[in-house]
């Protein structure tokens, strides 16, 4: 099948490779950073220049930042889309932006999934990502073979938006975990209580988890870059949740209160650091 890729950062790169290897072909345009372009193009894909030139892939394959930089590469993609063929939105996006796009998308013939990730860079080059899918039967049973190219656990929530749902979701509990390993070590630092001491004992225990893993044994050496997720993107992400658990009812004191941490991060100037970043006990002295 032909691919058609906006986005080669570093989730983009991984999951395109994988497709390559699996024997599919790849368009990828440029944005940025071209280093991930060459990348690909040494592996097999075809770069090429124009939105049009890529709207010629049967499937077109966003890893893009926000539902605002969707909908404006959709705007861009329409005149040059076609009936039959399928977008993929991998990022994390607004569901109910989603399902609108779903809808004007349907009336031209074209197909929509929301396919969120589960799993970072390391994972998308290793092909053993989850995907949180939403899209009809049929479309799902048509990309369902190019997803497994990139994941190992694959799950089809329900119609577009469906995805993008439980993505939310999922993330409003990693976000949280962050917030809470951050406040916690930040106090052992006040208390001047061990980090490695407390990290060791704490492998034994319940609070034991990826996050905790991520986030503090690099900090232990120095490298607060352990967890590779960007502070602005975790704080688009649970500005997303918020909206969705206020929609349904289900905001809460602690939504508000994770929020706040990251939306903090944000405006302090620390937005393009990653999330271990909040470990540091330096970060508001260094630019």
């Amino acid at each position: 099948m032909h691919v058609g890729l906006i986005g080669a950062g570093m989730m983009g790169q991984g999951m395109a490779a994988n497709l390559l290897k699996h024997g599919h072909q790849v368009s990828v345009i440029a944005h940025r950073n071209r280093a991930p372009v060459e990348a690909l193009v040494a592996r097999g894909a075809r770069e090429v220049t124009s939105l049009a030139k890529l709207a010629e892939a049967e499937v077109i394959l966003l890893c893009v930042t926000t539902s605002k930089v969707v909908e404006e590469t959709l705007n861009q993609l329409q005149p040059h889309l076609r009936s039959g063929q399928i977008i993929m939105d991998a990022g994390t996006s607004a569901p109910d932006v989603t399902k609108r796009l779903a809808h004007e998308l349907a009336l031209r013939g074209a197909a929509y999934a929301d396919i969120p990730l589960t799993g970072g860079p390391e994972q998308a080059e290793q092909g053993v990502l989850g995907v949180l899918c939403g899209a009809t039967p049929e479309t799902f049973a048509r990309i369902e073979p190019l997803l497994a190219c990139f994941a190992t656990t694959i799950r089809h929530f329900g119609p577009p938006g469906s995805g993008h749902t439980a993505k939310l979701i999922s993330n409003y509990l990693v976000t949280g975990m962050v917030a809470l390993v951050a406040e916690a070590f930040s106090t052992a630092h006040t208390a001047q209580i061990g980090w490695q001491d407390l990290y060791d004992v704490m492998q034994n225990g319940s609070g034991n988890s990826g996050v905790l893993r991520k986030m503090v044994e690099p900090a232990l050496k120095g490298d607060f870059d352990g967890y590779r997720f960007a502070l602005a993107n975790a704080a688009k992400d649970i500005g997303y949740y918020a909206e969705l658990a206020e929609g349904l009812g289900c905001r809460t004191k602690l939504t508000d209160s994770v929020a706040e941490i990251f939306t903090h991060a944000v405006d302090t100037g620390h937005g393009g650091r990653n999330v271990s970043h909040l470990l540091d006990p330096a970060i508001d002295d260094v630019s």
